[in-house]
Formats: C-alpha cells, sequence, structure tokens
C-alpha cells in the first residue's frame, strides 16, 4: 500500500491563498516543506480527490513527466494529500494568471472557471517564447526539448486522465534564485477520473447498454479550461485540447503519444492495487481504470 503521512494537528496556520480547495503548509522533522490539501468534503462516496491526485502522480512518473510528487495524507483525522514543495530555495512559482494579467490588465485574475480569456493560443505563445526554459532539472530527451514541447505533455496527460481543471493557477513556472524563468512541473489534478461521481452514477455507466449514457460518451465530453477564443460559448474538449498544441509541435506530441502507447493495462492496475482501501470504492476504482482505457484509445487514434 502506499504510505499515508500523519500531518501534525498544529500544522494549519499557515494557509495557501492559491487555488479554491483549503491547503496549508508544514514542514516534517527534516525541515522539508509539505503542502498539505484537505478534500473539500467527506459527507458522500463521490470524493475522490486524495486518491485522483495520487492515481496521476504515479501516472506521471509512467510517463516519464516533470511533475509534483503527492502522497496519501491525513490532517486531524481528515483526508487529502501532502506534496512535497517544487520551488527551490530562493526561487518561487509564478501561476499563469499572474503573466496573463500583465498582458492584459483587464484579464479576471480572481476568476477561476469558465474564463473565456484564458484561450489556447495565448498560453501556447507565452510557453513557447525564447525566454521560457524547460523545468528545472529536465533532462531534455529526443524530440521532447523546449518547454512548450513539455507542455505538451501535460496536455496530453489531462486528455488522458478527463482532467478538466487546468485553470490559470494551475500552471505556471519557477522562477530560480539565478533569475531564470522554467516551465514548472505538472500539478494539481485532483479534478480527474471522475472524482466527484457517486458510486451509484459510476455503476450505471459502467453496466448500462443506453448508448447515450456509456462510458465512451462520458470520457468523450470532458471539458478543458482553455478556449477557442474569447468569444467562445463553451471551453474546448480536452482531446481537442492536445490536438491543437501538437500542430505547433508535431515530433514532440508523437514523441508523449509513443510513451503513452508503452503504458499497459497491468502498470495502471499496479498503481490502484496500492490505493489503502478505506481511500476508494471499488466502483470509483473500475470507473477510473475504464476512463483510463478509453481516453489511452482515443490518444493513440489521433493522428499527429
Amino acid at each position: 500500500m502506499y504510505p499515508v503521512i500523519t500531518v501534525p494537528d498544529e500544522a494549519g496556520d499557515i494557509l495557501e491563498q492559491l487555488g479554491t480547495k483549503p491547503k496549508f503548509w508544514f514542514s516534517d522533522v527534516n525541515d522539508n516543506r509539505y503542502l498539505f490539501k484537505l478534500n473539500r468534503s467527506e459527507a458522500e462516496d463521490a470524493t475522490g480527490e486524495d486518491w485522483s491526485e495520487k492515481v496521476v502522480s504515479e501516472i506521471w512518473e509512467l510517463l516519464g513527466l516533470p511533475h509534483a510528487h503527492y502522497e496519501f495524507a491525513t490532517w486531524k483525522g481528515h483526508h487529502g494529500v501532502a506534496s512535497l514543495s517544487f520551488a527551490p530555495s530562493r526561487g518561487r512559482l509564478v501561476a499563469g494568471n499572474e503573466v496573463l494579467v500583465r498582458i492584459d490588465k483587464g484579464y479576471p485574475k480572481e476568476k477561476f472557471y469558465r474564463v473565456r480569456q484564458h484561450t489556447l493560443r495565448l498560453v501556447l505563445n507565452i510557453i513557447k517564447l525564447d525566454v521560457i526554459l524547460p523545468p528545472l532539472n529536465w533532462n531534455s530527451v529526443g524530440d521532447i526539448q523546449s518547454a512548450l514541447d513539455v507542455f505538451l505533455g501535460y496536455l496530453m496527460l489531462d486528455a488522458w486522465i478527463a482532467n478538466q481543471d487546468r485553470h490559470h493557477e494551475n500552471w505556471g513556472f519557477i522562477v530560480s534564485p539565478e533569475r531564470t524563468i522554467h516551465l514548472a512541473p505538472t500539478f494539481d489534478h485532483a479534478s480527474s477520473l471522475g472524482w466527484n461521481e457517486t458510486d451509484q452514477a459510476r455503476t450505471e455507466r459502467l453496466t448500462t447498454r443506453d448508448k447515450r449514457r456509456s462510458m465512451y460518451q462520458y470520457v468523450a465530453r470532458a471539458l478543458s479550461a482553455f478556449f477557442i477564443s474569447p468569444t467562445s460559448t463553451k471551453p474546448m474538449p480536452t482531446l481537442d485540447v492536445f490536438r491543437e498544441a501538437s500542430k505547433l509541435r508535431p515530433l514532440a506530441a508523437k514523441a508523449w503519444v509513443d510513451r503513452l502507447s508503452r503504458i499497459s493495462d497491468n502498470d495502471v492496475t499496479a498503481i490502484f492495487d496500492q490505493i489503502p482501501v478505506d481511500r476508494i470504492s471499488d466502483a470509483a476504482r473500475r470507473f477510473a481504470m475504464k476512463m483510463l482505457e478509453l481516453n489511452q484509445k482515443r490518444l493513440l487514434e489521433l493522428e499527429v
């Protein structure tokens, strides 16, 4: 089983302002800084922010993506996850909305969802600037060289896990102590893998003969946090985001898809088998694994 970190009761004093869920920083006995994120609700079996975050963290490892590391954690008996800080000493994380508001003074920095100004083209144009370097400690390999090449991997991941939450505070940059600017590792993917569905809804989707309620229809409707233009009425589907971004760096896109093709069902099963039984239901496990199976197939069928 994956380990579970016990967060000290007195740790919840340093609040973190980023994002939409309760979180705070704490240090372990070795002075390593961790961010603890509390599940928003434990009232229903729909809650799965902790296991979805941990599963995706392990999937990053399979893909070789630079990422935040997450572990299961508890604080005062409440479930959540703890993440080791990925910002270097005297470095800092600059969230995407901090950059976007400098480009457009009217950009809605404080709004998280349905931000039509958060267009895919604008974000990609920022990340492909020469001043933006790949993530710290990232070893460029093959056709994955630039920050934009790496970001394509993030977008492919979003399509695979049906992540609908890469809003403007869920991507960003690390400013190093030497003042160089690097793409941040990918982080914060709790809103993935149908985490918020009830077990009843999951079971229905898995067993229905109604094609309109099928698992394939479910994964196909996953929407990203990116818009094609500020006049769009709804966000782009996650698969379309990766397809469109791939046109800028097709060789890098193919390299990421090739990595995806080497991940087997057994690799995924091994991840779910290590989740403590009090963290995930059988229906949630089967539902999430089916999502990954279908989305992997959809991605491998893309012409990039």
